[in-house]
């Protein structure tokens, strides 16, 4: 059954009866299309968390009365992969206004499709699909698709549609209640989805048919309709398809050709129904951005990193710098931007093809989304913390989608990327693999296994041996339908493969007969993926009309590709892993072949599957102690590749001890000081854990610290040791006994720190810490400030013959308490200051005019001195001396 037939239209008001919150009163949104909710309408914030809760969605931002109107402002949803959340973007001032948080989202891939009325997300690695109004912030509906890529949602006004590219199926939706509308359509399968133009078309490719077709939505509970259906190619080229203003462009990368096909009120009513080719200098297989506004249609050769600009007659050619692929260029305001995801790099070019400027991403994680919106261009890195806006001015503000809130403690960053290897030697291709042809009536149907590249992606197949000219089909398709044949006439095909340095060798097909004489196809084809990464298919035998049937060829189809994958005798295989792209929606065709060589049509298609197996490992493991907690490490990498499952958890071990964790990093503790930390990291999805990346660090560990010297002046000692903070932020500190202590940070190097407000001529005790989270180290001793003297000043000998006197206390008011006279240039060794009762005069001798003295010791008693007769070393300053 189609995923299209599968889905499960779930209403907000089911979604909501187990979760005791009252239902959403839909009223005349459910029952009158086209409703449209009032501007004035007033929602509270009450019914908002009500809404958002009963679909998983967390009002994280502005009030519901800030968002109770359509927003037509520049602005922009964006997701944040690793918070789980959209961040709605303000492209005017660069910031995040409004967020909603995802329930069990976190680490997955998201599908934003969106307007100035709804937003549609659509979870890859669950399916679910979730449609809110934001004229109201009411959740409409969620519904189920099968996860994986395969499926897409496109948005128009009031208008949705969900396209299965593997199947060929389209079905209208109502976006409010994602409610199907009117009758599905059906196209061959593996069609390649586009988007709506500004005209409201919606543009699909039919590569099996080479056609686009043009579909509009059906009104008043009408389904939608296929206005338009224009050959752009012959069948089976490989189409990529982006969307205009009006109209859509079609790549033929068989070809080698861009076709422009224009919409409705171009010309003609109706637009024209056949349209001219361009041809361009392509040297591998393009792509094209979903959308281009404006004139310029840049194609991207990815593998190249060349790009061709078609603007109206003008080509334009330009080199991206760098090595690996590209995504692809988007034209906007007159330049070109092209997104590079292994560096988080977003080149900028002119109209010329001139660089102009680099736009860097830092820590984006992965490949980035480029969307022009309202004259502004939004750059966002999903698995990273920052987008960017780019104006029509082509200038470039920047996007803090976290708004600065602590996120824990940041993990160490990954290690440099190694240097890309060196460019492979190109050649022309090898042959095709495996051509088998099998008769049918008047037809042959050719597969054949891809061709080596050669360093070269492959761009077409072209087959010979046919009774008229050589057929060309696109890279993608390697099985094909031969018709025009005559029965009983032996035929023998050859097929080689083209690349940008040309023709490959043929390869060369079974003889086979055209014959009447052919088998039905097989029926019931079942399939089922397996944890292992195998799809098991079966089959119910056919029927071979009087003939035995030899053999069964399967073929794989999923969106625009059509690939076999093998021949069996009996009605069952098992395809082996890694055959199939894990985490893509492939459904299966089967032949069957008679004893004749008769090959029956293909089966009707199977059951949609998405093969899976083990993620892969985690990438860029790094491992690095926290230097601030004891017997801690912390570990980060980047996302393992789900490899078709939703990663679930990521089992760390460290030293035999497991830890689960959803994220992308973890901390660690409970290890012994200085202890090696061996972790391995793997991540884990339905089909177990995968491979383990491996990473090694320390805990920190009690410090050391070494002495190296010391100095003293007057008023401060100044220590100088060497530190050993073994992994750890350390302070370092040296504290003076009885006068305090200063601190530093520790480093790797030496550290010298001066303690001062000490006193000159003191001994003093000091001790030296070092200290992180493990502990902490000392080292004691013992300093000496440096010696102050005074000396004697009184240089007239008339006056002083007798000298300078000293006295008991700070006063010569009473001679009996004189101790000694000092004559000029004697020194004493002041230990203190202090304050007299008079004055003293010296000036007229050489000395200076004030009441302070100078204590000292003389003959084991204080003993005090006029500072007016003395001069103190270092300045003279006596407030460098401490109080008696």
């Amino acid at each position: 059954m189609s995923d299209l037939r599968e889905i499960d239209d779930v209403r907000a008001d089911d979604a909501r009866a187990d979760d005791g919150v009252p239902p959403i009163d839909d009223g005349a949104a459910a029952a009158k299309p086209g409703w449209r909710a009032g501007k004035g309408g007033l929602v509270t914030l009450t019914t908002v968390i009500a809404l958002l809760t009963a679909t998983g969605l967390t009002l994280l931002g502005l009030g519901a009365a800030d968002n109770a109107v359509a927003n037509y402002d520049a602005n922009s949803w964006v997701w944040s992969s690793g918070k789980g959340e959209v961040d709605r973007i303000n492209g005017i001032t660069a910031k995040v206004d409004t967020r909603q948080q995802v329930k069990d989202a976190r680490n997955h891939d998201l599908q934003i499709t969106q307007n100035d009325r709804f937003l549609i997300l659509r979870d890859l690695q669950t399916g679910q699909v979730t449609a809110m109004d934001l004229a109201t912030l009411q959740v409409g509906a969620v519904m189920k698709t099968m996860p994986g890529v395969g499926v897409t949602v496109v948005l128009h006004e009031d208008v949705a549609f969900v396209v299965d590219t593997t199947l060929g199926q389209v079905r209208q939706l109502d976006p409010r209640t994602l409610a199907p509308t009117g009758e599905m359509l059906a196209f061959p399968r593996g069609i390649t989805s586009g988007d709506f133009d500004g005209k409201g078309l919606l543009w699909l490719a039919v590569p099996q048919e080479g056609t686009v077709v043009a579909i509009t939505a059906g009104r008043d509970g009408a389904g939608p309709k296929v206005t338009r259906t224009v050959n752009v190619a012959p069948p089976n080229h490989d189409l990529v398809l982006t969307v205009l203003d009006s109209g859509v462009a079609v790549l033929d990368n068989t070809a080698g050709t861009l076709t422009r096909v224009p919409g409705e009120g171009n010309g003609e009513k109706g637009g024209s129904d056949s349209a001219t080719p361009s041809a361009l200098p392509l040297t591998g297989p393009g792509v094209l951005p979903p959308r281009s506004s404006g004139g310029p249609i840049p194609v991207t050769v990815s593998a190249e990193r060349h790009v061709v600009v078609l603007d109206g007659e003008r080509l334009v050619e330009f080199d991206v710098p760098g090595t690996g692929p590209l995504q692809p260029v988007v034209a906007f305001a007159g330049h070109f931007y092209c997104a590079d995801p292994a560096t988080g790099v977003v080149y900028e070019f002119d109209g010329n093809g001139q660089q102009v400027k680099e736009i860097r991403i830092p820590a984006a994680g992965g490949p980035l989304e480029l969307e022009v919106r309202e004259n502004h261009l939004f750059i966002n890195a999903p698995d990273g913390s920052t987008a960017r806006v780019v104006d029509d001015k082509h200038k470039v503000s920047n996007v803090d989608k976290y708004q600065n809130e602590i996120l824990g403690g940041d993990p160490p960053p990954p290690p440099p990327k190694p240097p890309a290897p060196p460019k492979p030697t190109v050649t022309v291709p090898g042959p095709p693999q495996r051509v088998n042809a099998s008769a049918g009536d008047k037809s042959v149907r050719l597969t054949w296994r891809k061709a080596r590249e050669n360093g070269a992606a492959i761009t077409k197949y072209v087959i010979s041996g046919g009774p008229g000219e050589p057929i060309t089909v696109g890279a993608n398709t390697r099985s094909v339908l031969i018709e025009g044949l005559t029965n009983g006439e032996t035929y023998r095909f050859k097929i080689h493969a083209v690349n940008k340095k040309g023709a490959g060798p043929d390869a060369t097909s079974n003889p086979v007969m055209p014959t009447s004489d052919v088998p039905d196809p097989p029926t019931e084809v079942v399939a089922k993926e397996q944890p292992d990464g195998t799809v098991d298919l079966t089959w119910k035998a056919a029927n071979g009309q009087g003939r035995k049937i030899v053999r069964y060829s399967v073929t794989a189809v999923a969106g625009g590709t059509q690939t076999p994958v093998g021949d069996v005798k009996t009605n069952k295989m098992t395809i082996a892993a890694g055959t199939l792209e894990y985490g893509t929606q492939v459904a299966f065709t089967i032949v069957s072949v008679n004893d004749k060589g008769g090959g029956s049509e293909p089966s009707e298609v199977s059951n949609v599957v998405i093969p899976y197996a083990k993620p892969g490992a985690p990438g860029n493991v790094s491992a690095a102690t926290v230097a601030n907690k004891k017997g801690s490490v912390q570990v980060s990498w980047e996302r393992a590749d789900e490899n078709g499952r939703p990663v679930t958890k990521y089992v760390v071990t460290a030293n035999g001890a497991e830890t689960e964790v959803t994220d992308t990093s973890a901390t660690l503790d409970g290890f012994g000081d200085d202890q090696a930390v061996t972790v391995t990291v793997a991540a884990v999805n339905e089909a177990g854990p995968g491979p383990t990346g491996t990473a090694t660090a320390r805990t920190i560990g009690k410090p050391t610290v070494t002495f190296t010297r010391d100095t003293s002046d007057y008023n401060s000692v100044s220590v100088t040791f060497t530190p050993n903070n073994k992994g750890g932020t350390a302070t370092c500190k040296v504290a003076v006994s009885g006068e305090g202590s200063k601190s530093a940070k520790c480093t790797t190097a030496a550290v010298t720190i001066t303690v001062t407000g000490l006193w000159p001529n003191e001994s003093y005790d000091y001790t030296i810490t070092i200290t992180n989270a493990a502990g902490s180290a000392s080292v004691k001793r013992t300093k000496k400030t440096s010696t102050m003297r005074a000396t004697v000043t009184c240089n007239v000998a008339s006056y002083c013959s007798s000298g300078v006197w000293a006295y008991s206390v700070p006063s010569q008011t009473n001679e009996s308490n004189a101790v000694r006279s000092y004559q000029d240039g004697a020194q004493i060794t002041p230990q203190c200051r202090a304050t007299g009762d008079k004055s003293v005069n010296a000036k007229p001798w050489g000395g200076k005019d004030n009441n302070k003295w100078l204590g000292y010791t003389y003959d084991g008693k204080r003993t005090y001195l006029p500072w007016a007769w003395a001069k103190l070393d270092g300045g003279d300053d006596i407030t460098m001396l401490p109080a008696c």
